[in-house]
Parts: structure tokens; sequence; C-alpha cells
């Protein structure tokens, strides 16, 4: 497994209600993901990002982390390996991405995912 990239996932009560607080305020360009409780506020030009999260609808927790990689079936066995607590199992989602969510030792939730091309 090699990690991609990684982005801050913030928990929020409404997306909306910030929203004026990242574009207008801090001039970040909205990117809408075609989902109504997350969505990614870009920094112009560089591709550096943030995402919001209101409520994750599939997962019993919100991440603080999503870490992308180039291969989730082998980050999940080696996070099974290794006894590491999975919080939401190896899953594809209907939006297009496969992904669990384990829990660092420091108690940390991180989304480990991978587009997935069906």
């Amino acid at each position: 497994m090699r990690v991609i990239r990684v982005t801050t996932d913030l928990t929020v009560p409404d997306i909306e209600e910030a929203r004026a607080f990242y574009t207008d305020y801090l001039g970040l360009d909205g990117e809408d993901m075609g989902l109504h409780w997350v969505t990614r506020f870009v920094v112009p030009g560089s591709g550096e990002h943030i995402q919001l999260v209101s409520r994750d609808v599939t997962a019993p927790e919100n991440p603080l982390l999503t870490i992308k990689v180039d291969d989730v079936d082998d980050a999940y066995a080696e996070a099974l390996r290794r006894g590491y607590q999975i919080v939401h199992p190896l899953t594809t989602e209907p939006w297009g991405i496969r992904r669990f969510f384990v829990r660092a030792p420091d108690g940390t939730v991180l989304n480990i995912a991978q587009h997935h091309d069906p």
C-alpha cells in the first residue's frame, strides 16, 4: 500500500452554513461532490483542499482524515493483521469509493479509501 493523498475532514453541523466562511472569507473554491453530507474546498491553483462532513451516511462516526491509497484491500488486510480497530468495514460505496475506517492507536479515526473502478 502506498499513500497517494491526505485530506483533513472537518465535522460541521451544517455544510451550507459553513460554505460562506470557506468560500467568501477564505477564498477557497467549492467543489460539489454530489453528496449532501460532504463537500470539498480547494485552494485555487494548488489542489490543496479540506473536506467538510456533516454526518457520514454509512459509517458510525466521522473520520478526522481521509487517506487515499493505491491498494485499499492491502491496507485493510494489513490493518487487520496488526490488530487495529476497524470502525467501518471495507465497503464499496455507491458514490464510487472503496473504503474502510480504522482507529489509530491514539484514537483518531481515519478513512482509508481508493477510487473504485466498476
